[in-house]
C-alpha cells in the first residue's frame, strides 16, 4: 500500500498555485533582461537639433574670428588660389629640374605676365583717353536728342540739368569724397601688404604643401589624422578644380567681351575685358555688373543702339556661361545646384561684402566635397 501510494499519484501532484513552469531552452538571465527601448521620433529630432545648434555656434565663433583676422585669412585664401593655378606648370617643370627652381621660374613667369597685361591696359587707356572726352560729349548729345524724341519726349536740357546737379552734389560733399579717397588709400596699403603675404605663402604651398599638411595631421591621433588626410585631399581636389575651371570661364568671357566691344568700336575694350575677367570670378553677379559698366561706356560714346547690343551680349554670355561653360568645365569638380550657388553668394555678400561673395562658393564647394568623401563607408566613424 505504501509503495503504491508513492507511485504515479505522487508524480501527478500539481505545482503550487501562482507558480509558472520553467521554459525550456532559455536561461533565467535572458528571461529577466529587458528589451532596449528605441528612441522616439521627438528624441531623435532633439538630438539632431542640439547638434545643429552646436555647429551653428561654432560657425558663428569662426565668423567672429575671421572678421577679426580678415587680412591674413584673405591672404591665405588668395595664396591657395595662386597655388591651384600655378601647381600644374610647377609639376610639369619639376620633372626636368629641381622643384625649387620650377617654383621660382613659374612665379616669375606669372608676375611678368601680369605686368605685361597691366602695361597693355595702361597703354591702351592712355592712348584712348585723349579722344574719349570728345566721344563722351558727342555720345551724351546723341543720347539727349534721342530722349527728346519719341517715345520719351523729354524736355530739352534734361541731361544738362542732371550734369549740373551732379556737379553741385560733388561740390557740396567734397569733404566726404576726400575722406572716402583717403580711406581708399589706406585700403590700397593693406591690399599691398596682403598681396605680399599671399605671394609668400603661395611659394611655400606650391613647393611643399603636401608635406606641410602631412606634418599638421601627424600631430593628431592616428584615426583622426587619417580622416583629416582624406578630407584634406578631397577638399583640395574640389578647390583646385573649381579655381581652375573658374579662371577658364572668366578668361573665355573676357576674350568674348573684348572681341565684341572692339568690333562694335567701343573705346576701352581692353580695360573693359580685364574688368570682365576680374568680375567673372564672382559667380552669377560679377559678369552682369561688368557688362553693365561696358553698356554705360557704349551708351556714352557710341549711342543707345550700341548700348542695346552690349545689353544683348549680357544675355548671350550669361546663357553661354550657365548652360555650356559651367557644366562642361566645372561640373566634374563641383556638383552644386544653381540655387545653392545663388544662396551662397547672397549670404556671403551679406556677411562679408565683395570678399564674402567671392569666397562663399569655394568654401561651400570644399565643404560639400569633404562631406561626400567622409560620408562613404571608409569615412564613417
Amino acid at each position: 500500500m505504501a509503495g503504491r501510494a508513492g507511485g504515479p499519484r505522487e508524480r501527478n501532484v500539481r505545482a503550487p498555485r501562482g507558480s509558472r513552469p520553467a521554459r525550456s531552452g532559455r536561461p533565467a538571465a535572458a528571461r529577466g533582461a529587458e528589451v532596449p527601448r528605441r528612441p522616439s521620433g521627438l528624441e531623435r529630432m532633439a538630438g539632431r537639433a542640439w547638434r545643429l545648434l552646436a555647429i551653428a555656434v561654432a560657425g558663428y565663433a569662426g565668423y567672429l574670428i575671421v572678421s577679426r583676422l580678415l587680412l591674413p585669412v584673405v591672404a591665405v585664401f588668395v595664396a591657395l588660389v595662386v597655388t591651384a593655378v600655378l601647381r600644374p606648370p610647377v609639376d610639369l617643370l619639376a620633372r626636368r629640374m629641381p622643384r625649387a627652381f620650377a617654383v621660382l621660374f613659374t612665379v616669375l613667369g606669372a608676375m611678368l605676365l601680369l605686368a605685361a597685361v597691366g602695361t597693355l591696359i595702361a597703354v591702351v587707356t592712355q592712348a584712348q583717353s585723349g579722344q574719349l572726352g570728345g566721344q563722351v560729349r558727342d555720345g551724351l548729345d546723341r543720347l539727349e536728342h534721342w530722349l527728346e524724341g519719341p517715345p520719351f519726349h523729354a524736355r530739352a536740357g534734361t541731361l544738362g540739368d542732371l550734369r549740373h546737379r551732379l556737379g553741385q552734389l560733388l561740390s557740396t560733399h567734397r569733404q566726404a569724397v576726400l575722406s572716402t579717397a583717403v580711406t581708399g588709400a589706406g585700403w590700397v596699403v593693406e591690399a599691398a601688404a596682403g598681396a605680399a603675404l599671399a605671394l609668400f605663402c603661395a611659394v611655400f604651398f606650391t613647393h611643399s604643401g603636401e608635406r606641410m599638411w602631412s606634418w599638421g595631421t601627424s600631430l593628431l591621433p592616428a584615426r583622426t589624422g587619417e580622416l583629416w588626410q582624406r578630407g584634406g585631399r578631397a577638399g583640395w581636389r574640389t578647390f583646385a578644380g573649381y579655381t581652375r575651371g573658374l579662371f577658364l570661364v572668366a578668361g573665355t568671357n573676357a576674350v568674348l567681351v573684348g572681341v565684341v566691344l572692339a568690333v562694335l568700336g567701343v573705346p576701352l575694350a581692353v580695360p573693359l575685358a580685364g574688368l570682365e575677367f576680374v568680375a567673372a570670378l564672382i559667380p552669377l553677379i560679377g559678369s552682369p555688373i561688368a557688362l553693365a559698366v561696358a553698356s554705360l561706356v557704349a551708351l556714352a560714346t557710341r549711342g543707345p543702339v550700341t548700348a542695346l547690343v552690349v545689353l544683348a551680349l549680357i544675355v548671350v554670355i550669361g546663357q553661354l556661361e550657365g548652360h555650356i561653360l559651367h557644366p562642361l568645365v566645372m561640373g566634374w569638380a563641383v556638383r552644386l545646384h544653381p540655387v545653392a550657388i545663388a544662396l551662397a553668394v547672397a549670404a556671403g555678400g551679406t556677411l562679408g561684402g565683395i570678399v564674402g561673395a567671392a569666397v562663399a562658393v569655394p568654401v561651400l564647394s570644399v565643404g560639400w566635397g569633404v562631406f561626400r568623401e567622409l560620408r562613404g563607408p571608409a569615412g564613417t566613424t
